[in-house]
């Protein structure tokens, strides 16, 4: 029975962090779009360029790359990956930075990743 409850759980946490890393891919295109059109809209301003060219690339890249983690962890949750317990915990400790929504998520996913009953559903696979 509790390991239903946890199977439950897991599958859950594995979907919102698919879900959350699909919605943060999206969200660096569009971060890269909204600083690419805003540099283009500097006129005359070389600081002003440069540092919207900098933080052009590097927010998306940033967004791209913790988003890619949490996809790839989010599917392994579904199949069960031991790797991707280790995966999710610590995105989901670095989520807890992202106030209020990474907060509630990261904490949420640490229960269910910490838990004795979801440690063994993944030492049995």
């Amino acid at each position: 029975m509790e390991d239903s409850r946890m199977k439950k759980h897991v599958t859950v946490v594995g979907a919102i962090q698919i879900g959350f890393a699909i919605l943060g891919l999206i969200g660096a295109v569009v971060v890269f779009f909204a600083l690419s059109f805003a540099r283009s809209q500097v006129n005359g301003d070389e600081t002003g360029e440069i540092v919207l060219r900098f933080l052009s690339v590097s927010i998306p890249l940033l967004l791209v790359f913790l988003s890619t983690l949490g996809l790839v962890g989010g599917i392994g949750l579904l199949a069960y990956k031991p790797w991707a317990r280790y995966l999710v915990i610590v995105v989901a400790a670095l989520g807890c930075l992202n106030i209020p929504i990474g907060t509630l998520k990261g904490v949420y996913f640490l229960w269910v990743l910490l838990q004795d009953e979801t440690v063994k559903l993944f030492e049995n696979k």
